[in-house]
């Protein structure tokens, strides 16, 4: 995977086959990667949690996409979820992508694809 300001959530970007996909934001501590989305309004872009291989969505307001990526950013797997749910465990993945539900089908984004962060 790509250059990846852990300590920086701001000024960060998803692509993906060189195509800019949204502006992202990085879950850069433990306590921002367990409160991720939950409690929020509304979200535009994405969120990165490493190290990530299951989410949950208690605690949200709105239905979520999830992408389960390898280290070097092959997408694994892509899922939606609703409120109150948890995902499967995704062995392989390294980190997650998230998503108000219905980003990832704008984006074109799906498994086999290659993720970068700049």
């Amino acid at each position: 995977m790509a250059r990846e300001r852990d300590e920086d959530t701001g000024g960060n970007w998803l692509l993906a086959e060189g195509r800019v996909l949204a502006a992202l934001e990085v879950a850069a501590s433990r306590a921002d990667r367990r409160r991720g989305l939950r409690g929020r309004d509304e979200f535009e872009g994405a969120l990165l949690l490493r190290p990530c291989r299951q989410v949950h969505s208690f605690g949200m307001r709105f239905p979520i996409d999830v992408a389960f990526c390898t280290d070097d950013g092959e997408v694994l797997r892509v899922s939606t979820l609703r409120p109150g749910r948890i995902s499967t465990v995704v062995p392989r993945a390294a980190f997650v992508i998230e998503a108000r539900a219905g980003s990832f089908a704008r984006w074109g984004l799906s498994p086999g694809e290659r993720l970068e962060i700049t």
